[in-house]
């Protein structure tokens, strides 16, 4: 399965979560709502996620292997990095 686009839609400056991305798979499958937070180690991408009865949330779409997670966490990031440096310009 191969990304095919990578879209930030919406960029905060202020706050933890600094966007809101979806990602396409073989221009067939799309997951919405990715959120890229700061956390205390750096940047880190959360899946989309639902609250559950007790507080607690859980991912709706996820991973199964740490290497598909790079794969998207790369592309997230690359993308986030040109957004920022053509907001800059």
């Amino acid at each position: 399965m191969n990304i095919t686009d990578v879209r930030i839609r919406k960029v905060n400056e202020e706050g933890k979560m600094k966007a809101i991305v979806s990602i396409t798979f073989d221009d067939e499958f799309v997951v919405h709502d990715i959120k890229i937070i700061e956390g205390q180690n750096g940047l880190f991408i959360a899946m989309p996620s639902r609250k559950i009865g007790d507080g607690d949330f859980r991912d709706i779409a996820h991973p199964l292997t740490s290497e598909t997670r790079s794969r998207i966490r790369d592309a997230i990031f690359a993308e986030y990095e040109n957004v920022l440096s053509q907001k800059e310009e």
